[in-house]
């Protein structure tokens, strides 16, 4: 009965539409007279009551309650408003570069919105004018703001039926009432608009969500088409199907709720969708001016060099996998196969649907929360104390005689840095003493404290979720306070070894025992040295290479042999699988492994004698690997190089006869070899990677890669300039023979064993973003082939010729490339058993891929290493068996497993499987359940290293603008009548500039030019009803300059000659009125916003003259 009052209301909407819009009127005016009243006897221009005001503004996502104030990002940032959405410019349109790469909330109709009686009343109960009392703040029993969640009985008889989905849920980082839920096999995100709908869901969660019916789907974001209510005959069939399948998912709810007798419903409550970014994964460069650089390689994970420091990331759920949501789809698998017939049916239903649709994105709601998300426990953000003292109408001089300022039931709302996450409510009492004692004195500057906080409960009645302080980290200005939250944020375990760890280890100097020295094959006869950045100390791969009489070159790829210090199942292994990586933040690193083995003991340091595992390949002038031999070695690498040197090795700079080779620049070579060898082997290896990097792109595989900033840090560990840099050749030299090594080790590693090798896939991009990127080139002129790996490449390539003369929009082009690409991730062969297809690397075109490199830095190498040494034992042991049944004894086995040809036969006989699964017992070789959690596990904690990664990125470069501003060019890259999206050419970052409800500024959206002009205005604006009492200040836009002063500074008069050089610049002004056109290039001013008062912001200016056009 439920479910049919629900559809009828839904089929009942359009019809009474205009109604409601006429009695929604006259409600406002009666509303707009009622705070008329109230305000007459308040003061108007109280900020505080401004800022009070803004609290209960982003809960009404749904438009059917209080009006929506909407604020700035530039005003946020002073005072603490929470950013909402405007929905009163629904019908503007956007002009932008393709859809997945220009997040804009522009050119939406809102859907309609539905809730239930009771929400609806609690809803509407809330005026928004004021926040509630201190003891009522987000918390009033008599109401229940939110639906209940259904029992998990219930949710899991839902989701064997396929009437419910479960789901990652995300949020837009620009719009918190918009989530995103990745359902594993639909082809696109479902949209979980507004905060009802969410019901109480948080950033990370795994969710139980019920899909809405088909016609109150959203239209997609960056669609051509409009939504047409009418289907052409062709359609008519589909068209009624699809009604079917979503009205029978939406109503198999109501159904269950009869069965159940119990009313599990929740608020169909539903807003605009917004347009998501892709967020694709960051690589160090090798070359970055960093004291722990970390090396890692372009196609090693996502095939594709994302942008290196997208400051403001919009990170919902993403239309495609990323470390964190790989690893929560993978546990969604259910282990009965019975139980999945219905939910694989139901998915391939919508996957129908919305592939015959793609101009339609789903909406569903949350119905229950599965697996709360461990980020609940690890909040960073800060009080808002000025507005806990407005609230409780004390000023700072009435605080300091009012010694009673704080009791027992009263709140102080947190407001995360991350603004993902909702505001919270703090009960004072529970607060530390030291933060009680500031707030009864009014102390204000409590505010700029980093607080660590816990979310612990959000009940239904509350608009809320209730946390606790867990730790203070400090002043937000402070550089080392962040570095503490970020790391606090991400879990990073920053704490020492266990004495029981360290005892693990051998006694430091180590040497190589004699037992060693005889199994191992001695390769400390061969010219062997390493290539790392000038400052790497853990040193876990190296190279060599021997010319053959045949012609062949034998390249030696040898690997520090970790596991055979790293025992399984020991204490330190138990802490490097804990740690999983090693972590890099630019001034220093977090390793996985101590210290004194991972810089030490395993580390191919020069000079000494190490264990490896060694592949010696013989590669022909064509660049085939024509034969191999895979095993432990004994080495000793006779130097380390650096990039650079290795670079000027390649570049001829280096002149190995003259005298200048020999100083304080230039390593120390050890043993037998002199400067000649090795410049004569860096030289042949160059040459040789050059013909494989050809050959992997001839073979298909694609290459997408963006200019990187590097740091230049002053003495104290602070940035004092910054730089792009590029990788050279010496980079790719590295690359290519790491790239075949992994390569080789997957491809053993899965024949042998099959259900328990640990492999690297990536995934195919996402079809939908891969056509709207393709439609913008052509709409440029740029012809673009995605039908493959290797033929998008080659478009690319072509692309760039086409655009030498412009490579800033080749660069933002690449960019954007990366938008569509989904994220490599860990995966165990044997939980894809049946779907091999999905095995392979899209970026490397390669069908088996792992990590073996650096089993120094990632926990995933170790166990790659164990089962590849599992598989060269039980070789030696099969190859044992067969060599006593042999008449001749001195007839030579060619190996069967490790070696070019697999002998699958050997490998599934009797003596085969003994051999191999003694072997694996011996080395740790986890089962496909553990493994299938290893991996899960590694890609949470990658995705954890690389937020600390960008997030470092991001403090440094806030950190340097706050000490200087910056001028920079800027292209356009999306425009629209609020804001445009810009791409910033120094940085290599996009950013925002909002140019809506700004005092003295006019904004014109020319709709048939997709253009806007902006101009200076002397008349004030009057106050929108539902915004803030004022508008923002000009110059949070523009930051104008007087001519004669810049022409003075720019002589080096009038005691300018000290002034900073960034302001020395032959970047000039723009001036006004301003056109600016999609793609256009503008002058802008970066400056950092935030830190004591607010997150962490990298602010954008138009840069502009006083002076009128």
């Amino acid at each position: 009965m439920k479910a049919a009052t629900e559809q009828s209301t839904v089929e009942g909407f359009d019809n009474n539409n205009n109604n409601n819009n006429i009695n929604n009127n006259v409600e406002k005016e009666k509303k707009k007279k009622r705070r008329s009243n109230r305000r007459s006897k308040q003061n108007p221009t109280s900020s505080s009551a401004n800022e009070i005001c803004s609290v209960s503004s982003e809960f009404f996502g749904d438009g059917t309650a209080a009006p929506t104030p909407t604020a700035s990002p530039m005003k946020q940032q002073g005072d603490n408003a929470p950013y909402c959405y405007d929905h009163q410019h629904d019908d503007t349109t956007l002009v932008s570069i393709p859809a997945a790469a220009a997040p804009m909330h522009i050119n939406e109709q809102s859907p309609p919105q539905f809730v239930d009686a009771q929400t609806q009343d609690s809803w509407n109960g809330w005026n928004g004018d004021l926040v509630p009392s201190p003891p009522q703040i987000g918390f009033c029993p008599q109401r229940c703001y939110f639906s209940p969640h259904w029992p998990m009985e219930a949710v899991e008889m839902a989701l064997e039926k396929g009437d419910v989905f479960k789901a990652s849920f995300r949020v837009n980082a620009h719009n918190r009432l918009e989530a995103y839920c990745k359902v594993d096999g639909l082809p696109t995100d479902v949209l979980i608009s507004g905060i009802p709908a969410q019901n109480r869901a948080v950033e990370g969660d795994i969710v139980a969500i019920t899909m809405d019916s088909f016609s109150s789907w959203t239209k997609m974001k960056g669609s051509n088409r409009t939504c047409n209510n009418y289907a052409t005959p062709e359609d008519c069939s589909l068209l009624t199907e699809a009604d079917d399948v979503a009205g029978n998912i939406y109503k198999g709810k109501g159904e269950l709720d009869k069965d159940k007798d119990t009313n599990y419903d929740s608020a169909d409550c539903r807003n605009r969708p917004s347009q998501n970014q892709e967020d694709t994964e960051v690589y160090p460069n090798p070359n970055d001016s960093c004291h722990f650089p970390e090396k890692k390689y372009a196609y090693e994970d996502s095939g594709s060099l994302g942008p290196v420091s997208h400051l403001d990331p919009v990170r919902p759920a993403n239309d495609s996998f990323d470390g964190q949501n790989n690893a929560a789809f993978e546990s969604l698998n259910m282990s009965s196969c019975s139980k999945q017939i219905e939910v694989i049916s139901a998915v391939q239903k919508m996957c129908s649907l919305v592939n015959a649709f793609p101009s339609k994105r789903p909406t569903a709601r949350v119905v229950a929360i599965i697996e709360k998300s461990p980020r609940r426990e690890r909040i960073v953000g800060q009080l808002n104390v000025k507005q806990w003292i407005s609230v409780k109408g004390v000023s700072r001089k009435d605080a300091k005689k009012n010694k009673n300022l704080v009791s027992d039931n009263e709140y102080i709302q947190l407001t995360p840095i991350d603004p993902k996450f909702p505001k919270m409510m703090l009960f004072v009492r529970d607060l530390p003493e030291h933060i009680k004692k500031r707030l009864q004195s009014g102390d204000v500057t409590t505010e700029m404290d980093l607080i660590a906080a816990q979310l612990y409960d959000w009940g239904e009645e509350s608009l809320f979720p209730r946390a606790h302080i867990l730790h203070v980290f400090g002043k937000g200005s402070k550089v080392q306070t962040h570095l503490d939250a970020i790391l606090f944020q991400n879990t990073i375990c920053e704490s020492e070894f266990s004495p029981e760890a360290m005892t693990c280890l051998p006694c430091f100097p180590w040497e190589v025992p004699e037992k060693e020295l005889q199994s191992r094959l001695d390769l400390r006869n061969l010219c062997i040295f390493t290539i790392d950045p000038s400052t790497a100390t853990d040193l876990d791969d190296a190279l060599s290479i021997e010319k053959l009489p045949n012609g062949n070159c034998r390249v030696g790829v040898h690997i520090a042999d970790v596991s055979y210090f790293v025992l399984p199942g020991t204490v330190l292994d138990d802490e490097a699988q804990f740690r999983s990586t090693t972590v890099y933040m630019l001034q220093k690193k977090i390793p996985m492994l101590p210290a004194l083995f991972s810089d030490n003991i395993g580390s191919l340091n020069p000079g000494v004698d190490r264990v490896a595992v060694s592949m010696l390949l013989d590669i022909n002038p064509a660049g085939d690997v024509v034969n191999r031999w895979i095993g432990r070695s004994v080495i000793q690498s006779c130097c380390k190089l650096s990039y650079e040197l290795a670079q000027n090795i390649i570049d001829g700079a280096v002149d190995f006869e003259s005298s200048n080779i020999i100083g304080e620049s230039y390593p120390k070579v050890h043993g037998q070899f002199g400067w000649p060898d090795i410049i004569t082997s860096v030289k042949s290896l160059c040459e040789i990677s050059n013909v494989l990097k050809q050959k992997r792109f001839n073979d298909g595989a694609l290459r997408l890669e963006n200019p990187k900033v590097a740091f230049l840090f002053d003495e104290y560990g602070l940035p004092y300039d910054l730089i792009l840099s590029e990788r050279k050749e010496s980079n790719f030299l590295v690359e290519e023979f790491m790239l075949l090594a992994n390569t080789t080790a997957a491809e053993v590693i899965c024949r042998v064993y099959p259900d328990n090798a640990l492999l690297r896939r990536h995934p195919e991009p996402n079809m939908r973003k891969l056509r709207d990127f393709v439609a913008f080139c052509q709409k440029h002129g740029l012809k673009l082939d995605t039908s493959s790996s290797g033929q998008f490449h080659r478009s690319l390539e072509l692309i760039k010729e086409k655009l030498k003369d412009d490579s800033v929009l080749f660069d933002i082009l690449i960019s954007y490339a990366t938008r569509p690409m989904q994220l490599a991730c860990y995966f165990c062969s044997g939980q894809l058993k049946e779907r091999k297809h999905e095995w392979g690397h899209y970026a490397l075109a390669v069908p088996f891929y792992t990590h073996f490199t650096s089993p120094l830095r990632r926990y995933p190498d170790i166990v790659v290493h164990r089962t590849l040494l599992a598989a060269l034992e039980a070789e030696e042991l099969y190859l044992k068996h067969r060599k006593a049944l042999l008449v001749n004894k001195e007839e030579e086995l060619q190996r069967c497993f490790t070696g070019i040809i697999f002998d699958k036969n050997a490998a599934e006989s009797v003596e085969g499987r003994e051999a191999l699964s003694a072997a694996a017992s011996k080395h740790g070789v986890p089962s496909t359940e553990i493994l299938a959690d290893v991996a899960a596990y590694c890609n949470e904690r990658k995705l954890a290293s690389r937020n600390v990664k960008d997030a470092c990125d991001k403090l440094y470069m806030w950190h340097f603008l706050k000490k200087e501003i910056l001028l920079s060019e800027a292209r356009v890259l999306g425009l629209g009548p609020r804001f445009m999206s810009i791409y910033i050419q120094k940085l290599a970052i996009e950013q925002r500039i909002y140019y809506d409800e700004v005092e003295g500024l006019s904004v014109e959206w020319l709709e048939a030019t997709s253009s806007v002009v902006l101009s200076m205005s002397a008349h004030r604006r009057a106050f929108r009803r539902g915004s803030h009492n004022k508008w923002r200040a000009f110059e949070e836009v523009a930051f104008v300059v007087d001519p004669y002063d810049l022409k003075v500074a720019l002589d080096g008069s009038d005691g300018c000659e000290n002034r900073d050089p960034n302001s020395r610049t032959e970047i000039d002004p723009a001036v006004f009125p301003l056109t600016v056109h999609l793609l256009s290039t503008i002058p802008v001013v970066l400056h950092a916003v935030g830190g004591d008062d607010g997150p962490l912001e990298i602010g954008v200016r138009l840069y502009m003259s006083s002076y009128y056009g």
